[in-house]
C-alpha cells in the first residue's frame, strides 16, 4: 500500500504553536491569510517539473505531543526511526507526481472549497509489514472523516483520473524500518483530535525531502 509521501522533512522555519498544524512555512502570497491561524502558507510554483502533491490534516501542538508519546511507546517494542515531530500528519488522498499546470488550479480548488471540521479518535496501532511501517489510527475507520475525502475525490475528479485503485485507510505513520514481526504494544489512552482544516502540501526534494503546504481549505 502507497503510504504517501517519505516524511524527512527540513527543519521547520518557526517552532509550532498550540493552535497550529505543525508544518510551518514562511508566508508567500495573500492566499496565506485563508488559511488556519498560524498554519503554513501558500507557496508558488514556477518550476514546469511535475510536483508531488497530497492533501492532509496537521495537528496542531498538542496533539504532536499526544502523538509523539504513541511513537516512543511503539519504538520501545518495535524500534525503528521515529518520525520527526513536524512531519506527523494524516494523508487524506495523496495525488503523487502532478503536471506543474495542475498546481494552481488544485490550489484553487483547495482554497474555495469547503471541509467540515470534526474529530478523530486515534486508539489503535497498526503496521504495514512490506514497508516496516508502524501507524496510530481510529478503530472505527473515520466514517465521518471518509466521507470528506470522498467529497474530495469527486471534486478532484474534474481535474483528470487522480484517485488510486485503494480504499481509505486513516493512519499516521509514526516509526518507519521497524520490527512488523513484533506486534506493537497496547495503546496508550485514546487520542482525540480536532481537526478544521485540509491541506494542499507539496513533498519538495532538495538534497532532503521537506514539506511546503501551497493552500488549506476555508
Amino acid at each position: 500500500m502507497n503510504d504517501g509521501p517519505r516524511d524527512t522533512p527540513a527543519d521547520p522555519a518557526a517552532p509550532a504553536t498550540s493552535g497550529a498544524p505543525a508544518c510551518p512555512i514562511a508566508p508567500a502570497s495573500p492566499d496565506a491569510a485563508r488559511g488556519a491561524a498560524g498554519a503554513p502558507a501558500a507557496q508558488s510554483t514556477t518550476a514546469q517539473r511535475p510536483v508531488r502533491l497530497f492533501f492532509a490534516l496537521w495537528p496542531d501542538a498538542a496533539t504532536v505531543r499526544a502523538l509523539s508519546a504513541w511513537s516512543a511507546q511503539a519504538q520501545a517494542v518495535c524500534g525503528g526511526r521515529a518520525m520527526r515531530p513536524e512531519t506527523l500528519h494524516l494523508t487524506l488522498a495523496f495525488l503523487g507526481q502532478v503536471p506543474a499546470e495542475l498546481v494552481e488550479p488544485l490550489t484553487r480548488l483547495t482554497l474555495r472549497r469547503p471541509f467540515a471540521p470534526g474529530s478523530l479518535r486515534l486508539d489503535r496501532y497498526g503496521v504495514f509489514p512490506r514497508q516496516r511501517i508502524v501507524w496510530a489510527g481510529p478503530g472505527d475507520g473515520a466514517p465521518a472523516l471518509a466521507a470528506e475525502v470522498d467529497a474530495l475525490w469527486r471534486d478532484l475528479g474534474a481535474l483528470g483520473d487522480l484517485r488510486p485503485d485503494h480504499p481509505f485507510r486513516p493512519h499516521v505513520t509514526l516509526l518507519r524500518n521497524a520490527d512488523t514481526a513484533m506486534p506493537p504494544p497496547p495503546p496508550p489512552p485514546a487520542l482525540d483530535w480536532h481537526y478544521e482544516r485540509c491541506m494542499l502540501v507539496q513533498s519538495a526534494q532538495d538534497g532532503q525531502s521537506r514539506y511546503l503546504v501551497k493552500a488549506a481549505s476555508r
